[in-house]
């Protein structure tokens, strides 16, 4: 057996794990798995996300965390409603919505969760 055929887990962490279980369940709409001592497990469709509970953190500056999407525009809609603000970049040209568009023909806006990690939506569309 190779790791492409393992189940992939993915992990953040959080320094606030109340407050953290509340925007992945709730903001997002991820189904809760876990609370336990150690962390907050939730199911992203089929990925398990633990989230660890730890002292501090410290976010990288790049996405940590990303969706692929159908209807980039109305899930953006929904998250806005619950509260999420989409980020902008002066580097790159986003639209009135903070939506770029990459060379690919993707477009991508970015958020970020309590703690402060970049995540991201995206919708795949031609060149």
């Amino acid at each position: 057996m190779t790791l492409g055929n393992a189940r992939l887990t993915a992990f953040l962490a959080t320094a606030n794990a109340r407050r953290s279980k509340a925007f992945y369940r709730s903001k997002l709409g991820l189904p809760l798995l876990a609370d336990d001592t150690f962390a907050l497990s939730f199911d992203c469709h089929g990925v398990e996300l633990r989230i660890q509970k730890v002292d501090s953190v410290k976010p990288h500056r790049f996405t940590a965390l990303g969706w692929k999407v159908r209807g980039l525009r109305r899930v953006m809609a929904t998250l806005a409603k619950r509260g999420i603000a989409f980020e902008r970049y002066a580097f790159l040209d986003q639209d009135e919505d903070g939506v770029w568009l990459a060379p690919s023909g993707t477009r991508v806006a970015w958020f970020k969760d309590p703690d402060g990690h970049l995540l991201s939506v995206s919708e795949s569309g031609p060149a």
